[in-house]
C-alpha cells in the first residue's frame, strides 16, 4: 500500500508552527508541494535535494505530482496555510484520491486566530473566500459570474462573517462593494493582516467608509458584522414601500395580487427568476428576498419606471437582482434560464414572449401573467394553446376598507385575471 500524501497546515510563523509529528514528515519528505510563499517560508524544514512544486497557478497539476511521487515509492508532501479543510486544497485532493491516499494535519485557521485576536466567539461564523482570480470590482446588478457575488449574498444572511482575501480581492474592494449597495450604514469591518509575523496588525472594527479608503498588508483575514436592523416582513410588504412613478402613481402590482402571483411562482430559495415589464419592481423585488441563493433578472422600458426600480432595489438592500432597461425580448438571451417567470406588462409582444419564456422555462418551471384587459387575456390563452401548454385562469377581486363620514365602506380594487402555465409534456419532448 503507498504511503500516504501528507497534507500539512502551515502558519505564518513557519515551522515553529508545526506539531513535532507534522514537521518530521516535512522534514522527511522527498516531494514537497505548495505555494511559493509557504515553500520560501518553510525552505530551512525541507531536507537538501527534495523535489519542490509551486504550485502557484497550477493546482491541476498537483494530482500528477503526488500520483507520480507516490508511484515512484516517494514521501509527499503539500503544505498549506492554516486548516487544509476549511477552503484550502484538502477538499480538492481528497476528491482526486479519497482519503485512503491522503492523510490531512491541519493547523490552526487564520479565521480562529482573527477571532482570537478580537474576542470573538466563533462557532457561529459563516466563512467566505475570494482567495481567487482578480474579480474585479463591485458592479451593481451583476450576476453570479463575478467573483464577488456569492460573497455578498452571504453577508445579507450572516451575522458575521470571515472572508479569506486575495492580493488581488482585497479588503478594501470588499468595502467598496458594500458602499456601493447601499450598505455601508449595516456593516463594519475588521482586518487582521500577517497573522503571527513580527509585523502583525489588527484593525479593530472599522466603518465601511474607513475600510474602503485604507490599504492593508497581505495577507489578511477580514471579519465583517452586521449591525442590528429593524427586520422587514419577507413576504407581502404594503404598497407603500414602494416608490411609484408619479403623477401616474399605481404602476404596481398590488399587495393581494402580488402574494398571489408570487404563491403560483412556486419559488424556491435558488429560483431563477424572470421579471418582464418590471414597472416599478414591486413583484421582482419581493422575489428577490424570497430566494436568498437565486437571482432575479427584470428588464423595464420604461426610462423613468427603470431609475424607480433601481431606487426600491437600494431601498430594499436587495443584490441577487438585475434590471435592464430596454424592450423585451432583446438581452433575454444573455439570461440563465428560469424556473420562474412574470410578465407584468409585454409592449406588443405578447406572444413572442410567451413562446419564448416556455421555451426557456427548465422543467417544473412556472410562468405567471397578470392582465387587467380582456383582449390580452384572450391573446394570452391563444399564445398558451397553440403552444400546447399548461394553464389555467384565476380571477383576482379585491376590496378594500375606506372611511365614509364615521363608518367604512368596501372600494374594489381592479380585477386582475392571473394566468398560470408550464410547459406541456408534448412540447417537453419536443425539446428534448
Amino acid at each position: 500500500m503507498k504511503e500516504p500524501c501528507r497534507i500539512i497546515g502551515v502558519l505564518d510563523s513557519g515551522s515553529g508552527s508545526l506539531t513535532a509529528d507534522a514537521l518530521a514528515h516535512l522534514n522527511g519528505a522527498d516531494v514537497v508541494i505548495g505555494g511559493s510563499r509557504l515553500l520560501s517560508l518553510l525552505a530551512d524544514a525541507i531536507k537538501p535535494g527534495a523535489e519542490c512544486h509551486d504550485l502557484t497557478g497550477q493546482l491541476s497539476q498537483v494530482p500528477e505530482w503526488i500520483g507520480d511521487a507516490q508511484n515512484a515509492g516517494k514521501k509527499v508532501v503539500v503544505v498549506a496555510t492554516g486548516d487544509p479543510l476549511c477552503h484550502g486544497i484538502g477538499g480538492f485532493l481528497l476528491g482526486k484520491f479519497g482519503r485512503e491516499r491522503i492523510e490531512i494535519m491541519p493547523n490552526l485557521s487564520t479565521m480562529q486566530l482573527a477571532c482570537s485576536r478580537l474576542g470573538l466567539v466563533w462557532q457561529d461564523v459563516r466563512i467566505a473566500s475570494v482567495h481567487s482570480r482578480d474579480a474585479g470590482e463591485w458592479t451593481c446588478g451583476a450576476d453570479a459570474r463575478h467573483g464577488l457575488y456569492a460573497l455578498l449574498q452571504l453577508l445579507r444572511q450572516s451575522h458575521l462573517t470571515a472572508v479569506l482575501t486575495s492580493p488581488d480581492n482585497t479588503p478594501d474592494r470588499i468595502a467598496r462593494m458594500l458602499q456601493q449597495e447601499a450598505l455601508a450604514d449595516r456593516y463594519e469591518i475588521a482586518v487582521a493582516a500577517r497573522l503571527q509575523q513580527a509585523d502583525e496588525q489588527i484593525s479593530g472594527w472599522l466603518s465601511v467608509d474607513e475600510a474602503a479608503a485604507r490599504r492593508f498588508a497581505d495577507p489578511n483575514i477580514v471579519l465583517i458584522r452586521q449591525k442590528p436592523v429593524l427586520q422587514e416582513a419577507l413576504f407581502g410588504l404594503p404598497d407603500e414601500r414602494f416608490q411609484q412613478r408619479k403623477p401616474d402613481k399605481g404602476l404596481i402590482t398590488k399587495r393581494e395580487v402580488r402574494a398571489v402571483s408570487l404563491a403560483r411562482m412556486a419559488l424556491k430559495p435558488d429560483s431563477i427568476v424572470w421579471d418582464i415589464g418590471a414597472g416599478s419592481g414591486s413583484v421582482g423585488l419581493e422575489a428577490a428576498r424570497l430566494c436568498p441563493l437565486g437571482h432575479v433578472y427584470a428588464i423595464e422600458k420604461n426610462a423613468d419606471d427603470a431609475a424607480i426600480v433601481l431606487a426600491n432595489r437600494a431601498s430594499l438592500h436587495v443584490s441577487n437582482y438585475s434590471l435592464r432597461h430596454g424592450r423585451a425580448p432583446d438581452g433575454l438571451e444573455t439570461w440563465a434560464d428560469p424556473d420562474a417567470v412574470f410578465i407584468g406588462g409585454s409592449g406588443g409582444e405578447l406572444r413572442e414572449l410567451i413562446a419564448l419564456c416556455l421555451q426557456r422555462l427548465r422543467d417544473g418551471g412556472q410562468l405567471v401573467m397578470n392582465f387587467a384587459t380582456i383582449e390580452n387575456l384572450a391573446t394570452a390563452v391563444e399564445a398558451l394553446k397553440a403552444a400546447g401548454a399548461d394553464w389555467d385562469v384565476l380571477q383576482l377581486q379585491a376590496a378594500r376598507s375606506k372611511p365614509i363620514l364615521d363608518m367604512h365602506r368596501m372600494q374594489a380594487e381592479n380585477s386582475i385575471w392571473i394566468v398560470c402555465a408550464k410547459r406541456g409534456v408534448n412540447q417537453e419532448n419536443t425539446d428534448e
